[in-house]
């Protein structure tokens, strides 16, 4: 086996898709193990502990951390996230660019890489910048083994009809808990 391979994993990704293109994006990620560690569900309703208003405030906090995104639903559940993500063309405004910068653009002599600077982020950059931050503000605050699964799950968000009807589930995930395919006890008996 080469370096790099893993034989048991499978990219979860769409073959050939750009994750960079404008466009709505529905995310889910789970803890490590699944494990309940955000709050709990009472009555319908998420009650957040720290950890899961860690999560919430760094899922808010993603247009800062990358112009151009926005977040739409979003809910933490107790083991799980689940989100909606646009990305849009907009990723670099022209008042960023230093007056000085501009002159080594138009003599093109530059002396900066503005690859990435210009490069639209993935959803998987996102998705990545969200659980490092997360995993390090929540060890921080006491839960030093906490972790994300490796992966997430996405969706790209095809029409109108479509993001409606993921923006409901979103919302009422709390109200359908008990049901979840990510309950601990649904997924251990294999339900939904």
């Amino acid at each position: 086996m080469r370096a790099g391979q893993h034989p048991n994993r499978r990219s979860l990704r769409l073959k050939g898709y750009d994750y960079a293109q404008a466009g709505a994006y529905f995310v889910t990620i789970c803890t490590q193990g699944r494990v309940c560690l955000f709050g709990e569900v009472v009555d319908g309703e998420m009650r957040l502990n720290a950890a899961g208003a860690v999560v919430d405030a760094e899922w808010h906090g993603l247009p800062r951390r990358f112009p151009g995104v926005q977040t739409d639903a979003f809910v933490v559940m107790p083991n799980h996230v689940h989100g909606i993500i646009h990305v849009g063309a907009r990723f670099i405004a022209p008042e960023f660019i230093a007056p000085e910068f501009v002159s080594s653009i138009q003599t093109g002599v530059a002396d900066y890489d503005t690859g990435a600077m210009n490069r639209a982020p993935t959803v998987g950059d996102i998705v990545r910048a969200f659980k490092a931050v997360t995993t390090r503000r929540i060890r921080q605050h006491g839960m030093a083994n906490f972790g994300w699964q490796r992966n997430y799950y996405e969706h790209i968000i095809r029409n109108e009809a479509s993001l409606d009807g993921i923006r409901a589930y979103i919302v009422n995930n709390p109200l359908q808990w008990a049901l979840d395919r990510e309950h601990p006890e649904n997924w251990k008996r294999g339900k939904p």
